[in-house]
C-alpha cells in the first residue's frame, strides 16, 4: 500500500521562471531564527542551511538561531506568540510534527497561530543503523522484527506516535508487517536520538534524510532506506524502500513563520526574500548537500496547504491507530 503523505505540487526540484525584481527583494542587516528544538535535529539543519544560504547569496548580513527545546515545540510556540511585538525579525521553523502534534494535542498551537511565511523544503525520512549492527539491508531489520520485535527497538527524535514513529510504521505497513508492535524509544530531537542509536540505547533510528546523510559519511551510520519512490541524485547509493517491496513515500515539509501581527508589508518582504534566495547557486549548493527537494508554498498558498494536510494526516492517523 502506497501512501503520499504531502499533497506537494511535486515531490521533486521545483523551478522557477524567473528571479523576483531586485525591487521586490530586502537586504536584511538580520534575521533572528528561532528553532522549536535542540541542535542536530531537522529544524536545526534547516534553520541553519536556510540562514546559510541567505548570508552567502548577500540577502542577510547576518542570521542568528536560537534553539528553544521543550513541549513538542510548543514551547518556542509559545514563546513566539507571548512576545510577538519584539519578534518581528524572527522566523520560526516548523515542518509536518506541528500537524500532526496539534491533532495528537500535543501542543495547544496550530499554524493558525501564527503568520505562515513559506514552505521551502522538504525532507525524506530514513532508517538507519549503526555502521557496526548486524543488520546490512531493511529486509534483516524486517527478519529480525518478525523473530522478536521488542529486540528491534526503534528510536526517534520525537514523542510516541510523533512523526519519527509515525514514518517507521508507514514503512513497516508498506512492507505488509504489523506495525503496532514495533518497540518506539522517543527522544528530544534528532541529535539525542542519534546519539542513543550510537550508544546501543536502540538498534535503528527514524529520521531525516538529511540528518543521516552527515552521520553516514562520517561512517557511523548505515542507511538502510529513504522514503522516496526514486533514489536521489545527489545520492544514487541509497536504496529506497519502494524498491525494496515496501512502496510508499513520504516528504516531510519544512517551512517558515512569523509572530502574530506581523504587518503584511513585513511578511511579503520575508517572502521575497526567500524565493529570492530559492533561485540562488548558493541554496542549491546547500540543497543538494543536505539530499532536500525545492518546494514553495507562501502566503495564503501556504494556508491552504497546510489546512489540506491537517485532514490527510487526520485520516492517514485514524487508519493506523494513532489518533
Amino acid at each position: 500500500m502506497k501512501h503520499r503523505i504531502l499533497c506537494l505540487a511535486a515531490a521533486s526540484t521545483v523551478a522557477f521562471a524567473a528571479a523576483l525584481p531586485v525591487a521586490a527583494q530586502q537586504t536584511y542587516d538580520r534575521i533572528h531564527f528561532l528553532v522549536p528544538g535542540g541542535a542536530g535535529g531537522g529544524w536545526d539543519g534547516a534553520a541553519r542551511g536556510v540562514g546559510e544560504a541567505l548570508t552567502a547569496a548577500g540577502l542577510v548580513v547576518n542570521a542568528s538561531f536560537e534553539n528553544m527545546s521543550g513541549g513538542g515545540g510548543g514551547l518556542a510556540f509559545t514563546y513566539l506568540i507571548d512576545n510577538a511585538a519584539s519578534n518581528h525579525g524572527t522566523l520560526m521553523v516548523q515542518s509536518t510534527p506541528l500537524i500532526i502534534r496539534g491533532l495528537t494535542g500535543e501542543i495547544s498551537q496550530t499554524f493558525r497561530d501564527a503568520v505562515p511565511i513559506a514552505g521551502v523544503l522538504g525532507d525524506y525520512g530514513a532508517l538507519v543503523v549503526a555502521q557496526d549492527s548486524e543488520i546490512h539491508t531493511f529486509q534483516d531489520f524486517l527478519d529480525a522484527y518478525a523473530a522478536n520485535p521488542d529486540a528491534v527497538a526503534t528510536g526517534g527524535g520525537s514523542v510516541p506516535g510523533g512523526m519519527d514513529h509515525l514514518v517507521v510504521s508507514l514503512i513497516l505497513e508498506a512492507a505488509g508487517v504489523n506495525a503496532e508492535d514495533v518497540q518506539y524509544i522517543p527522544y528530544d530531537a534528532g541529535g539525542t536520538a542519534m546519539a542513543g542509536l550510537l550508544s546501543g540505547e536502540v538498534v535503528a533510528l527514524s529520521t531525516g534524510f538529511s540528518e543521516a546523510v552527515d552521520m553516514a559519511a562520517a561512517g557511523e551510520v548505515r542507511i538502510l532506506g529513504l522514503t522516496a519512490l526514486e533514489r536521489l541524485e545527489e545520492f544514487p547509493d541509497v536504496p529506497t524502500f519502494a524498491e525494496q517491496g515496501a512502496e510508499m513515500e513520504f516528504v516531510n515539509w519544512r517551512g517558515f513563520f512569523a509572530a502574530p501581527g506581523l504587518p503584511e508589508e513585513e511578511a511579503d518582504a520575508f517572502v521575497a526574500t526567500l524565493k529570492a534566495m530559492m533561485e540562488t547557486p548558493e541554496w542549491e549548493a546547500v540543497r543538494a548537500r543536505n539530499g532536500w527537494t525545492n518546494i514553495w508554498y507562501a502566503g495564503d498558498d501556504f494556508t491552504e496547504f497546510l489546512t489540506n494536510q491537517e485532514e490527510e494526516m487526520r485520516e492517514m492517523m485514524t487508519d493506523l491507530g494513532f489518533l
